[in-house]
């Protein structure tokens, strides 16, 4: 993979004087407070353009002064660092349901030739928000014939084939262990935007549960997470998005459901994919390395942070703050010689920039995070699971088959192990479930909703 190329402008001779004319004096006030106003994201492109113009003497005056030094905002470290560079000769491959999607036929994973089969929007009604991400709006509501709660998850304005993908995996997953079932899917009339209408979870928040839950209750969780991971990964389909705000527990059912399949996708051999993907606190080093051949361990990487973060508790474990010192965080913990073993072994250059950002370190032990808060669940066997998950060769992790079968024996909870009565915590809701809001319609909540473009091309 080649370095990203400076971006290049060409400019006539005429409008190149007048762009130098206006560079070489330009009134302080007005240029200050116009590169004040400017992006942080649209800074490089004001140097280049800036740093690319010739000064011209101005035509009123003899004086040849030089201009202005332009660069009042100093290049930062982190928009010096280009991607990293991946020699031949070191594809990487699942070890696990590799081929799932070649066996299969086209129209399992096709999800672009999906035809997407509309019900009703005014079926459903809008009893109160309860969350919102970057490519959605999330509501309780009710169907409006027998008065059964759900989940209706507005959409966003976004490329109408990851709707399509998102929708697809729904549909294939559907019925699996663990994985929130989608109901329905409805499309507004007017402005054609889709809600997806999913089973209600009496869900507690995680900043507020975790911190009750017992060493019983996390190993419990856990387990009940792996069984919703094997069961996509089965189907060949890679989660990318695991983080405690896209797993709902009802504590009091003991009810966990794995949700939000919007950055999921099919898992191909030897296929390149967007790093992009994950939230930050829980990319795996694959992805900060920019390996794009990274496959379903990418997931058990995620659901290591997240239970690193249960028994620990320290929430995120990782705290980058952004996806350059996410790479620090995680080589403080657990050293720079396995990560460059690890970019050995897949022959990966970092950017000279981003290795110098990361610097040297010797692994922390992970004894080093047990204090008088955390130390009823910080057991040996639990931190030699998250010894096992957290690794930094996606390839060296537990599939989530193994870690059921093998590694969490001692550990997770099998239907052979009762809790002791002290050890089952029960959350009690604040909400009142006989206390019925009043509702409305989804088309009203759309039309509150400023992110909603009211055009929407046809599916």
């Amino acid at each position: 993979m080649a370095i990203r190329p400076s971006l290049e402008f060409t400019v006539s001779h005429h409008h190149h004087n007048l762009l130098s004319l206006f560079l070489a004096r330009p009134h302080p006030a007005l240029f200050s407070s116009h590169l004040l106003s400017v992006s942080q994201s649209s800074r490089p492109l004001v140097r280049r353009i800036a740093s690319s113009a010739t000064p011209v003497p101005h035509r009123h005056t003899t004086s040849h002064r030089p201009p202005r030094p332009l660069n009042p905002f100093p290049e930062t470290l982190a928009q010096k660092i280009c991607k990293s560079i991946r020699r031949p000769g070191a594809a990487s491959k699942a070890r696990i349901y590799s081929d799932v999607n070649v066996i299969r036929p086209k129209d399992y994973w096709d999800y672009e030739s999906l035809t997407v089969q509309w019900g009703e929007q005014d079926d459903y009604e809008v009893v109160r928000k309860v969350g919102r991400g970057k490519y959605s709006e999330v509501f309780e509501g009710v169907h409006c014939t027998d008065n059964e709660k759900c989940v209706i998850k507005i959409l966003k304005p976004v490329k109408k084939k990851k709707i399509k993908r998102e929708i697809k995996i729904l549909q294939n997953l559907c019925g699996g262990p663990n994985i929130v079932k989608l109901l329905d899917i409805v499309r507004d009339q007017q402005s054609k935007t889709p809600s997806l209408i999913f089973e209600y979870v009496n869900n507690t928040d995680f900043k507020v549960l975790y911190p009750t839950l017992s060493d019983y209750d996390i190993r419990y969780y856990i387990y009940e997470l792996l069984k919703a991971l094997d069961y996509c990964h089965s189907q060949g389909i890679m989660h990318r998005d695991v983080k405690p705000h896209n797993v709902m527990i009802d504590h009091e059912q003991r009810k966990l459901r794995l949700i939000d399949w919007g950055l999921a996708e099919f898992y191909h051999p030897e296929k390149e994919y967007n790093v992009r993907v994950a939230s930050r606190y829980f990319k795996g080093p694959e992805l900060l390395v920019d390996l794009q051949d990274y496959d379903y361990s990418l997931d058990l990487w995620s659901l290591g942070c997240m239970f690193a973060g249960m028994i620990f508790r320290k929430e995120p474990f990782f705290y980058g703050h952004d996806n350059y010192d996410q790479l620090v965080k995680i080589a403080k913990v657990l050293g720079t010689d396995e990560l460059n073993a690890y970019l050995h072994k897949y022959r990966i250059e970092l950017d000279p920039h981003l290795a110098a950002l990361v610097g040297r370190h010797s692994r922390k032990p992970w004894t080093k995070f047990i204090n008088v808060d955390n130390q009823h669940l910080s057991v040996p066997e639990a931190i030699d699971f998250v010894d096992k998950l957290l690794r930094y060769d996606h390839q060296e992790r537990p599939t989530a088959k193994e870690a059921m079968e093998n590694h969490l024996k001692e550990y997770c909870f099998c239907p052979s192990n009762q809790p002791r009565e002290e050890e089952v915590t029960v959350y009690q809701t604040e909400l009142d479930i006989h206390t019925r809001p009043i509702l409305t319609s989804i088309r009203s909540e759309m039309q509150k909703a400023a992110e909603l473009a009211p055009s929407r091309s046809e599916f």
